[in-house]
């Protein structure tokens, strides 16, 4: 045997977000042997920038954990922060923290660098060179590696062109003149932020900004009946125009659709768009849309963009153009593990239970986005991955053991939310 192989366990979960997090505390509640591995929050603490909010609406920014005892709410009266709506980065990590540490209290911090499949189950080798068999390895790590970059920006350096998850402070950029390209919740926010931060920004952008939520606040939004019916018909989540919004609400039922009719769900759920919030941070931020960039190149210490509308010149370019799941750009997966992966355009395709066609391996949160649909890119999805997930390894279970009653969410429309998207 080898000798570093001196840990085993039933489930491996790897990644400490909201996904991670939720399903092991689910896992655990199930006396599902499982060891969990990352820094909790890291992606939101890392490669987010300070001053961000959540997107998400209150009432679906919670975590889960079975007894339903570990809400933000919760947390929101134990620190006495009140309700702030929307959410600070901040504040939303350090519930993830305080989370992990009621519900996860075992985690190790230690990082993943391979995932070997064996003959019966998997090798995880961790950082230290220290190995772990289990016989079933959950992937939860997110948006972490796979930021999307349109090819005329590959090859220029870091220091003129970088993505929006490559920044926790945008302090750096003050008296600087910077173009920020895409105009979703990252582009929109990037560029408030770093006019804040006191830079010079321009966002450039092919569509308009699609707003997302009432543009009035107050008395005069609940006065307006386009805004009352809108409250009326919103999910809690607020994913989606209505009506694929009520059925986003149920990946389980998506995951059962015809693939190119839930492949024309998540285009309309996930177009880029912004909340109505920022509108009054963004007045003194120029915005081109309209525009096309056909070429990047570097001169010295600024960046050119021709444009269709001619070149101009920056000091820095952030791309706000998103992100693309390819799992082949998650570094831990061994080559023969990740050859026997299907995958559809670089995502895993899943069946039951968030399983791969690795028997075993499952992935859950942005990666089952293509075979569960929208609600897994956003936190209120953890909840709803992490009960599938349960119910499936017990029921793969020889024993057969008893399946817990997981309490269901709550789908009573949340009317005083207006975010959709």
């Amino acid at each position: 045997m080898n000798p570093l192989l001196r840990d085993a366990c039933e489930v491996a979960v790897v990644g400490a977000g909201p996904y991670g997090l939720s399903l092991a505390a689910y896992l655990k509640a199930a006396g599902i042997e499982t060891r969990a591995f990352g820094d909790p929050m890291s992606f939101w603490r890392d490669n987010m920038p300070k001053g961000m909010r959540v997107r998400s609406p209150w009432a679906a920014t919670h975590l889960a954990d079975p007894c339903g005892r570990l809400s933000l709410d919760a947390y929101a009266a134990a620190r006495g922060i009140g309700r702030p709506d929307p959410l600070s980065r901040e504040e939303f990590v350090g519930y993830g923290e305080w989370f992990q540490r009621k519900a996860v209290t075992d985690l190790d911090r230690r990082k993943v660098v391979r995932i070997d499949a064996t003959d019966d189950g998997f090798t995880l080798t961790l950082e230290d060179g220290a190995a772990v068999r289990a016989d079933r390895v959950v992937v939860a790590t997110g948006l972490a590696h796979q930021d999307h970059r349109p090819p005329q920006f590959v090859a220029l350096p870091a220091d003129l062109v970088s993505h929006t998850c490559e920044h926790s402070d945008l302090s750096c950029f003050r008296d600087r003149r910077v173009a920020v390209v895409g105009c979703g919740q990252s582009g929109c926010e990037g560029a408030a932020l770093l006019a804040e931060a006191g830079a010079d920004v321009e966002v450039i952008t092919r569509e308009p900004i699609h707003w997302l939520g009432s543009a009035t606040s107050g008395h005069l939004a609940r006065r307006d009946l386009y805004w009352r019916l809108h409250g009326l018909l919103a999910t809690r989540s607020g994913v989606g125009p209505f009506p694929v919004n009520w059925l986003n609400e149920a990946p389980e039922v998506v995951h059962r659709l015809p693939n190119a009719l839930r492949a024309e769900i998540n285009r309309l759920s996930l177009r880029p768009g912004a909340a109505s919030w920022l509108k009054p941070r963004l007045a003194g931020v120029r915005i081109d849309s309209g525009r096309v960039v056909f070429g990047a190149r570097a001169s010295r210490d600024r960046v050119f963009l021709d444009l269709d509308n001619g070149s101009r010149e920056f000091d820095h370019v952030m791309l706000a153009t998103g992100y693309r799941i390819d799992i082949a750009r998650l570094d831990f997966l061994g080559d023969q593990l990740l050859a026997a992966i299907d995958r559809d355009d670089g995502a895993p395709i899943l069946s039951d239970g968030y399983e791969s066609s690795v028997r075993g391996l499952h992935f859950v949160g942005a990666s089952a986005v293509r075979s569960y649909g929208p609600l897994l890119r956003f936190v209120w999805g953890a909840g709803y991955a992490a009960r599938s997930v349960t119910r499936h390894l017990l029921a793969q279970r020889p024993e057969r053991e008893t399946l817990p009653v997981f309490p269901a969410p709550d789908l009573v429309p949340a009317r005083e939310h207006m975010s959709t998207g």
